[in-house]
């Protein structure tokens, strides 16, 4: 009975993102008349996709710059990796995430152990301190976003109605928890809480390799360059459609941070994401057919590139592993 529960608790995890990205989707439809349903479907097809394109070209370039900077993180554990395994690497476990959210993490450990030389706690821990930096880069930009454009922050967020002093309790409490735990494994001697102490040895050996790194200032610059990549796709799009070719940057910003932030809650932001970024544009002056087919062809191309790529990548891992 207790292994049902966990595995119906598994379940839930993995398929209650989707489930509520579709969830989405459906009402977001079903909500809609039916001349606002056409003009959407019009103005998906009527896009530039030229522009589409070029922002699914900026994204591949992304994911490979991703890839050469990890590489650089994990040459400070002694672990000299193929370029290909890398992006291989990094493309199946986006792929991944799409079936089940935060998957990939894990996977990208797993997989960079099986085919090189390093042990998946380190390699896990370089990812771990990979989202860190990709955090602090996105608390940067919406740090500033907030700073340029606090009046209309404001104004989106409370539209969706986002109990903030909730978000703060919650997350206190977790790191609580993760502290007292913390306390308890140490002065424990039981062979579990010695692997796991191990383990998180290895982990914290992983994520403060970015402090041995020979070249911080490359890894810098490849930081710099993901996000740059990352704002650029996402901007360019604007010219793919008539009604938002003329927005300024800052409804771009804010748009990018809001759609930037939907992903984590379902499977690879699907739903939730063109509806985030279309309210968003909504503030601005577009409509909201014109805002949620921006978003709506946005993580389409970008979804279908990760498919792609990450469908690629699985067959030439298992190709490799022959």
């Amino acid at each position: 009975m207790p292994m049902d529960r966990k595995i119906l608790k598994k379940r839930i995890k993995t398929f209650a993102p989707l489930l509520f990205g579709i969830i989405l989707v459906w009402l977001s439809l079903a909500t809609a008349t039916a001349d606002e349903r056409r003009l959407l479907w019009k103005n998906i097809l009527k896009a530039d996709y030229y522009w589409i394109i070029l922002s699914m070209s900026l994204g591949f370039l992304s994911h490979y710059i991703r890839a050469i900077r990890w590489k650089l993180q994990l040459a400070p554990l002694g672990c000299k990796v193929r370029t290909s395994i890398s992006f291989f690497s990094v493309m199946f476990a986006y792929l991944s995430n799409y079936g089940i959210p935060r998957s990939g993490e894990i996977l990208r450990g797993v997989t960079l152990s099986t085919y090189e030389d390093i042990k998946f706690d380190k390699a896990f821990g370089t990812v771990v301190s990979e989202r860190v930096i990709d955090l602090f880069f996105l608390l940067i930009i919406t740090g500033f976003g907030l700073i340029a454009q606090t009046g209309k922050v404001v104004e989106t967020f409370s539209a969706y109605d986002i109990a903030w002093s909730l978000l703060l309790i919650i997350g206190s409490v977790l790191m609580l928890m993760a502290v007292l735990i913390y306390h308890k494994l140490r002065r424990s001697s039981t062979k579990i809480a010695i692997k796991i102490r191990s383990f998180i040895k290895g982990m914290i050996a992983g994520i403060t390799s970015i402090l041995k790194l020979r070249q911080k200032g490359l890894y810098a610059i490849y930081s710099l360059l993901i996000w740059v990549l990352y704002l650029a796709m996402f901007y360019i799009v604007k010219f793919a459609f008539p009604e938002t070719a003329d927005l300024g940057i800052e409804a771009i910003l804010i748009a990018f941070i809001v759609g930037s932030f939907s992903i984590s809650v379902t499977n690879g932001g699907i739903g939730l994401y063109p509806i985030a970024v279309g309210g968003v544009l909504a503030f601005y002056g577009v409509s909201s057919s014109s805002g949620e087919a921006f978003g709506w062809v946005l993580w389409a191309s970008q979804t279908a590139l990760i498919i792609l790529l990450g469908g690629i990548s699985s067959i030439m891992l298992a190709l490799l592993k022959k």
